[in-house]
């Protein structure tokens, strides 16, 4: 009978961590957006707009090369390279909803097909682009239909004579041209795959974007949803769930601004939930009193310290931190067990306090980072959770340790988080000209792109 009850034991305790195991994998596995981004028409206009001198250098380098076997079709015989100017005159992408992008590039071609003779030809090129999520999870730039024409501006030629597509495909390889259409973008694949780095947080704390589809097409933008993932010590943690999906809210109207970010309540308590994992937020908080003045309040403490001893307040969350956004404004709710204590290295607790705390949240950008500092505490109540010197009252509680804690916990909250939390954002682009606006359940960010020089470069194109 014994070793029967002693088997039924052990089969509950492996069918419970069966459940734990499968609630951890859940929560690792959950896929749903808590943040997103939608890049406007005007954010594509300005992606076409400097991507312009990027394609010009890309198509010189590929075709006034001195050689090129494959660009060049022409007889062995000749010798040098006919094409000597290379001008981008327009590039352009235009939205095609539920579908992706055209991409519209017209070049002027300098041509000297002999000494005597110069021509200027016109290159253009018809490309339909659309975004697709690799199997490792990364978004590529792809190129569905590539339509090129070539037509002669001008001549010098004696006996004019006009040029089709298949004469210039006899000196210049258009179609492998249009086979790498998508390169003339500014290294689109590259920005693509860097939306998904990790940022650091704290050295042992990170956040990492993923999409989780392919983006959107539509009148108002492109639209991208991402899940918001974060490392502590290396290791993905599980966050809580949702209790509400989030999607990407629509613009009222055609937005002016390049791009407009959008983060949910959930994202903002994942935030914290993650800095809470990596023990971020255990303070230890200096006090001005001493036990020799707590003891005029409470005469217990002179039978637990015999020497006047600095008191210290240690503070550690007792459940996670929440987010709750409204129109207008954020608030953090923070739930603390504040030990009172003294003696150092040795600390003694003499009392637990609980201390739940409404602050405000102030956000704030610059460039890619969004910057969350605590402001004053609005909301406070303290209960006495454990005691070894008797009874306490409220009022004494908040005499002693309110003042202290409330200018104590927003300068430890902030120091934590000075750093900030980097915003989704490619490699080669900054943001500019931003705005936060704080709505019920999200937060949306409007803000114009800016390309930021590349390493030796001496100029930024904004």
């Amino acid at each position: 009978m014994g070793r029967l009850a002693r088997k039924g034991i052990g089969m509950a305790k492996l069918l419970t961590l069966s459940i734990l195991l499968s609630l951890l994998v859940l929560t690792h596995t959950t896929r749903s957006p808590d943040c997103g981004g939608i890049l406007t028409p005007s954010g594509l206009s300005y992606v076409a707009e400097v991507s312009k001198p990027h394609a010009e250098t890309i198509l010189r380098q590929d075709l006034m090369a001195p050689t090129v076997p494959d660009l060049f079709l022409g007889s062995p015989k000749s010798s040098g390279n006919p094409i000597n100017s290379v001008k981008v005159t327009e590039l352009s992408l235009s939205l095609i909803p539920d579908t992706g992008l055209r991409l519209t590039i017209d070049v002027d071609l300098g041509i000297t097909p002999a000494p005597s003779t110069t021509k200027v030809m016109r290159l253009s090129i018809l490309a339909d682009l659309h975004v697709e999520m690799n199997p490792e999870g990364n978004l590529e730039l792809v190129t569905s239909a590539c339509k090129p024409t070539v037509e002669e501006m001008q001549s010098t030629e004696e006996i004019e004579s006009k040029s089709s597509s298949s004469d210039v495909d006899k000196e210049i390889n258009i179609d492998k041209i249009c086979l790498e259409v998508s390169k003339l973008l500014l290294l689109p694949n590259e920005q693509l795959i860097s939306l998904t780095a990790q940022f650091p947080i704290t050295p042992s704390c990170q956040v990492q974007y993923l999409p989780l589809a392919a983006p959107v097409f539509s009148e108002q933008g492109i639209t991208i949803s991402l899940q918001t993932t974060f490392q502590v010590a290396g290791m993905a943690i599980p966050l809580p769930v949702s209790p509400v999906p989030f999607s990407m809210p629509e613009l009222v109207s055609s937005s002016p601004s390049h791009l407009t970010l959008a983060f949910s309540e959930h994202f903002y308590t994942s935030f914290f939930f993650a800095l809470e994992t990596a023990g971020a937020f255990n303070m230890t908080i200096p006090s001005p009193l001493t036990t020799a003045t707590i003891a005029q309040k409470i005469t217990q403490m002179g039978s637990l310290f015999q020497e006047d001893l600095p008191v210290i307040l240690r503070a550690v969350l007792r459940s996670s931190p929440r987010v709750v956004l409204e129109e207008g404004k954020a608030a953090l709710k923070l739930f603390l067990t504040i030990h009172v204590g003294a003696g150092s290295p040795a600390f003694q607790s003499f009392l637990s306090v609980n201390a739940d705390i409404s602050a405000g949240l102030l956000l704030s950008i610059t460039d890619t980072r969004m910057t969350i500092s605590t402001a004053v505490i609005e909301d406070i109540g303290l209960s006495l959770a454990a005691s070894d010197v008797g009874p306490v009252p409220a009022a004494l509680l908040e005499e002693l340790f309110l003042p202290t804690i409330r200018e104590e916990v927003p300068a430890q909250m902030n120091v934590v988080l000075s750093e900030g939390i980097f915003l989704p954002h490619v490699s080669s682009f900054t943001y500019t000209d931003v705005s936060v606006v704080i709505h019920k359940d999200y937060v949306l960010v409007p803000c114009n792109l800016k390309l930021q020089a590349r390493t030796g470069e001496q100029t930024t194109v904004g």
